[in-house]
């Protein structure tokens, strides 16, 4: 089983339910990052690829830490890429039984949407693929209109 992690809330809840699913059934869990060199558009940039895939290492064990505990609840197998987010995890999908990505709510009508990531793991992914999307916010107020 592969999640998709990128540090919103999203994906940590994705990593969330992976590792309950993977939990259930004994799968192993995979959680992928992917990064790609930052542009500065034209500029030049003291930012390298190593540095890159460091940070992207990091944000990666603190979701894993922060969603999962210390140690996480189950084995989870980490992989930092190169490349676009949906390439990179429509790449992994050709090995996994099922691709677990988050979704970015944006708001009352937008939160139906799917996120550009998600929407295309669904659509080109080589597996079952589960959109994990986050709690809706509701209004606790009370007597208004």
């Amino acid at each position: 089983m592969v999640v998709g992690v990128d540090g919103s809330p999203g994906s940590e809840g994705a990593l969330r339910w992976a590792a309950k699913q993977a939990q259930l059934t004994g799968a192993e869990l995979h959680a992928i990052t992917s990064w790609q060199t930052p542009s500065a558009y034209g500029y030049y940039v003291d930012y390298s690829d190593a540095d890159a895939a460091a940070e992207a290492q990091k944000t990666l064990e603190q979701v894993i830490s922060k969603s999962l505990g210390t140690p996480p609840s189950v084995p989870v197998v980490t992989s930092v890429v190169k490349g676009q987010p949906a390439e990179v995890l429509v790449e992994a999908s050709r090995s996994a039984e099922l691709l677990v990505v988050g979704s970015r709510g944006r708001g009352t009508f937008t939160a139906m949407l799917l996120g550009s990531v998600s929407q295309h793991c669904v659509q080109h992914a080589a597996c079952t693929v589960v959109v994990v999307r986050p709690p809706q916010k509701t209004d606790t107020r009370q007597g208004t209109e």
